[in-house]
């Protein structure tokens, strides 16, 4: 097994100023010959892939912080850190940096050389060391213009920081910070302002080991209480010591884990707080700072959760009905911050820490504080709540569905958190809104499991439907009892828009299980009552809800809407908006558009035979004429089955009219794109366009005669000889060929292939194919009307019979019917 000294974490600094864990493996130093040199090499632990390859620069700045991490940058916003599991493999591996340096392993900061004039890199290099002046009253002008002078040098920066760090200069600072204070010398106090931040920004981890430490952190935020540019000195100390007060819940028996409480509090407070906010050129050089606080953090969480005492007494008072409220107020409160810090662990750590959490019986203490009256400890409970929520929603779910065995519903975990919705005092609904996006997290069946022996998916929903989601429909079926909500007020509404929003995401994911309630409990009549809202965006919310419904195109919720009239109140909220142009308006058109186009044949019945009449004046859009016509299509295919049959032969391409075989030039004009065609031309057969214009006149003359016949045996052709046109009231034609030939002028974006898309034989493209009337003009200059194929079949008889050229109509019924 691999040497558990060389166990390191590899972190990476984010943009903002957090570090990101990129994984657990081990570490070595090996020369790459890609690299050209000694590097650093990481080896993850799981699957032994490369975490890390870093080359040891000789120019770059390595930093040893609190024995077991080593930082450095990569690159000007690229920082990198190692944390080690031990002591003496971090050892390791700064000798082997500060081996390939040429560095005295001794130091915590190798030295980095930037542009600078050779002379100051001569002058640098060539002096020892930087003597600082003595400590002392008369001397802090020298002193803080000297630390001044040496931050914009790395060099002098280094050298600084080992002359202040070797002489024990910070604690001879302090020491006279409080002389300046007891004489009041403002001056000085000045002075040492300017001094201490110099010393924060040459971003040091042993420097701050010593500010930091319990007996000089409190005189060092003294010190930053006198900025020069304010005209009264702050006021933190008073703060940290009067106002700021610490609390143990639970007594913490380990002096070091307090200490690094109190330690972290302050330096968090001296970063947001006491030290002014860093400009552009400084943000960088308190990056040690944040690295410190973080680490700090997690070696806190870690302490805790490694002291099973201290959560057994934890968990124990937060479930003892025994405990006084303040008593659990300050426990929940407690409880929060620590989940607050565990987002800082690295994944695994997370796992172990929320682990551990459930063991101990964090949801039925939840249970517990949701059911109590405060108010803000209701709220700290639901921010613990949505931590285990966001980390593992799978956890929740089965204690939920264990708990529902010997509970009663009011109970449950779940309803309670519909309730504090339902009940939420906010105005805006701020609490209402988190918890609704924590139930919906728990209903996604996106992130539920399914296993061998069971699916977490079906047990859970039939759970949640059977148990919960009367709770969270109650408040939508007591408001919509009559025409128009009950209640709406804007906080009412803004509750029922949360719910309408939830059930919407349920018919979209949910499948069975919402549509037996919807069907059941009459849910949609419900919530289309809310159209007649007067706030807008919950009328939308409604309309969405049935929108999503009709998008799944299933015939249960077509029968159901029918069945009921749901569609009158949207008729009913459209007419009502008048001739607004806004978005109700628009969401309605689309619900009916989309009817149209997606060719639902049983709401567009329903919808014109029930609300045709308020709606046919409605002529700004084409939605409504075209549902029209699309009824009549369904009509008409209806009364004259013979026509489905008949256009399904011409889809499948299997008829041909008598015995009659099409010319080769027809074939390859049949055969012929679209795009072929240049713009402007008419669809004529090749054979026609070489026909001269008496050719072509010839028909119509011949047409022209027969027009009488025609209009005397109008109704025999529709009714005894079982007319195919499949239209009530059959358009004029003109046909430009006098041959036995089939018409076949078309606009010349439409296909006459039968069956092919925009053919007016296609099923359902009756609204997208031209209307019947439309003309086109072809070179010689006639005007042609759109021929379908199965008026070719009424033309070809009636040119028959007057003709007597070709075969009787007889035989082409016979063998349509055949």
């Amino acid at each position: 097994m691999t040497d558990t000294r060389r166990r390191v974490k590899v972190y990476t600094l984010n943009e903002d100023r957090q570090w990101d864990d990129r994984g657990t493996g081990h570490v070595s130093s090996a020369y790459v010959e890609r690299l050209k040199g000694m590097s650093l090499l990481v080896r993850a632990e799981s699957d032994g892939s490369l975490l890390l390859e870093s080359k040891i620069n000789p120019n770059t700045a390595y930093q040893k912080q609190q024995d077991t991490l080593i930082v450095w940058s990569e690159a000007e916003n690229y920082d990198l850190a190692l944390s080690f599991q031990e002591k003496a493999g971090c050892d390791e591996i700064w000798e082997k940096i500060c081996q390939v340096q040429g560095k005295d392993p001794s130091v915590d900061i190798t030295q980095e050389l930037i542009d600078e004039s050779e002379e100051e890199r001569f002058d640098d290099m060539s002096s020892p060391g930087l003597e600082l002046p003595p400590c002392e009253l008369s001397r802090l002008e020298e002193v803080a213009e000297l630390v001044a002078s040496s931050l914009p040098s790395p060099l002098r920066r280094e050298k600084l920081s080992l002359a202040l760090e070797n002489e024990g200069y910070i604690r001879k600072l302090l020491e006279l910070f409080r002389v300046c204070e007891d004489l009041e010398n403002r001056e000085g106090l000045h002075h040492l302002y300017d001094i201490i931040k110099g010393i924060f920004l040459l971003n040091r981890t042993a420097l701050f080991e010593v500010m930091f430490s319990e007996e000089c952190i409190m005189d060092v935020i003294g010190c930053l209480e006198f900025d020069p540019s304010l005209p009264q000195p702050r006021r933190h100390r008073e703060f940290l010591t009067t106002t700021a007060r610490f609390k143990e819940v639970i007594p913490i028996s380990d002096p070091e884990l307090r200490q690094k409480i109190h330690q972290t509090y302050r330096v968090q407070y001296i970063q947001d707080m006491v030290l002014p906010t860093p400009s552009v050129f400084e943000e960088n050089m308190l990056s040690t700072l944040h690295s410190f606080i973080f680490f700090n953090k997690v070696e806190i969480v870690g302490m805790l959760q490694d002291d099973e005492k201290f959560l057994t007494e934890l968990f124990a008072q937060l479930t003892d009905e025994a405990t006084d409220d303040d008593k659990r107020h300050e426990l929940v409160n407690f409880l929060k911050e620590f989940c607050a810090f565990s987002q800082t662990l690295q994944p695994q750590n997370r796992d172990a820490f929320f682990k551990t959490l459930s063991n101990m019986g964090i949801l039925p203490a939840l249970e517990v504080i949701l059911g109590m009256d405060d108010v803000h400890v209701r709220g700290a409970a639901t921010d613990i709540f949505s931590y285990l929520v966001e980390y593992n929603p799978s956890m929740v779910r089965e204690f939920v569905m264990q708990e529902s065995q010997q509970n009663d519903d009011d109970i449950l975990l779940i309803n309670l958190i519909i309730e504090h919705m339902i009940c939420d005092t906010d105005p805006e609904l701020g609490g209402a809104v988190q918890l609704m996006g924590l139930l919906r997290t728990l209903v996604d069946p996106e992130n539920m499991l399914a296993t061998a022996n069971k699916t977490e998916k079906t047990e859970f929903l039939s759970f949640f439907y059977k148990h919960c989601m009367h709770v969270l429909s109650a408040p939508l079926l007591a408001n919509t009892t009559e025409e128009k909500p009950s209640k709406d007020d804007f906080q009412t509404c803004q509750l029922l828009a949360l719910i309408v929003e939830l059930l919407t995401f349920c018919v979209e994911h949910h499948t069975y299980h919402i549509k037996n309630y919807i069907i059941n409990k009459d849910i949609l009549r419900r919530v289309l009552v809310l159209t007649a809202s007067q706030h807008a965006f919950l009328a939308l919310c409604a309309l969405r809800f049935m929108r999503k419904i009709i998008g799944l195109k299933d015939e249960f919720y077509n029968r159901y809407i029918m069945r009921n009239f749901l569609f009158e109140p949207v008729v009913k909220a459209f007419l009502n908006n008048g001739s607004r142009y806004n978005l109700i308006n628009s969401a309605i058109i689309e619900m009916f558009e989309y009817v149209r186009v997606e060719d639902v044949k049983s709401l567009t019945a329903h919808i014109i035979e029930n609300y045709w009449k308020a709606l046919e004046d409605v002529d700004y859009v084409q939605t409504f004429k075209g549902l029209k016509l699309r009824y009549e299509q369904q009509r008409e295919r209806q009364d004259n089955p013979k026509l489905d049959s008949m256009r399904s032969i011409l889809r499948n391409h299997r008829f041909r009219r008598d015995a009659r075989t099409l010319e080769d030039e027809e074939e390859m004009w049949f055969n012929t794109d679209e795009e072929d065609l240049e713009d402007g031309e008419a669809v004529v057969p090749p054979s026609d366009k070489m026909k001269s214009d008496e050719d072509l006149m010839d028909p119509i003359s011949k047409f022209m005669e027969r027009k009488k016949l025609k209009d005397s045996e109008e109704k025999e052709v529709l009714t005894g000889k079982a007319s195919l046109s499949g239209r009530q009231s059959p358009s004029f034609k003109l046909s430009f060929s006098s041959s036995p030939k089939p018409s076949l002028s078309s606009p010349p974006t439409s296909s006459l292939h039968p069956g092919s898309p925009g053919s007016p034989s296609s099923p359902g493209t009756g609204a997208r194919s031209p209307p019947p009337t439309a003309a086109v003009t072809t070179k010689g200059g006639l005007v042609g009307l759109v021929d379908y194929p199965d008026d070719d079949e009424e033309d070809e008889d009636e040119e028959d019979a007057d003709s007597k050229e070709e075969s009787p109509p007889l035989s082409k019924k016979s063998k349509l019917s055949s």
